[in-house]
């Protein structure tokens, strides 16, 4: 059997390892996010001020502009999509797709950059690796929640910040089952804050 035979046998989203191939290409599902220590990714009312706390004299992006160099598209959920347009100034140079039942219509000001996107979690990716994005940012609680659930993430970069906010809304949350992580690396930045990297293990 040829390589190229071999492909199309395990393209149809199987998964090797921890890579998943669609048509003979690499798909990656990331999660990029902040934490607190007691594992809230904002605050009750969706605050996120406590991550202007540390202290960064040379204002480092922490590698999150080198991350976003990897990445093809966003896929993000409502109430994320709605912080993102009040800080006032669109962020991102990648397509931005809204999971979302509720919306029917997205603001003019992202018309081009945003897009509605609807159906199950795995009907999304599967539908956007389809088109060609490859490599996938994955944000938002419930929409990580969602995704992990559906054994839909490959890799978690999380970056825990020394706070505790006592409550708000939680990074992770109910899972049918244990989701097994393999460590990829760990780095202290400016003293203050932990980055972790991992791969989720697949069956």
């Amino acid at each position: 059997m040829s390589f190229p035979d071999m492909i199309d046998i395990l393209s149809n989203s199987y998964r090797l390892s921890n890579i998943t191939l669609y048509h003979g290409k690499i798909m990656t599902n990331y999660v990029y996010i902040a934490q607190s220590l007691d594992g809230f990714i904002a605050g009750p009312n969706g605050e996120l001020d406590w991550l202007e706390n540390i202290d960064n004299p040379e204002q480092s992006d922490f590698g999150f502009s080198a991350f976003m160099g990897t990445i093809d598209a966003l896929v993000m959920g409502k109430n994320t999509f709605e912080k993102v347009l009040s800080f006032g100034m669109w962020p991102y140079d990648k397509p931005v797709f809204v999971a979302s039942s509720s919306l029917s219509v997205l603001p003019s000001s992202v018309e081009g950059k945003a897009f509605l996107l609807k159906g199950t979690p795995k009907d999304m990716i599967t539908g956007l690796h389809k088109k060609g994005y490859a490599n996938l940012y994955i944000d938002g609680g419930a929409v990580i929640q969602n995704f992990l659930r559906e054994d839909l993430i490959d890799e978690l970069i999380v970056s825990t910040i020394p706070v505790l906010l006592g409550e708000g809304i939680p990074l992770f949350g109910y899972l049918p089952k244990q989701v097994q992580l393999k460590l990829v690396c760990s780095e202290v930045l400016l003293n203050q804050l932990v980055k972790t990297r991992y791969q989720v293990k697949k069956a």
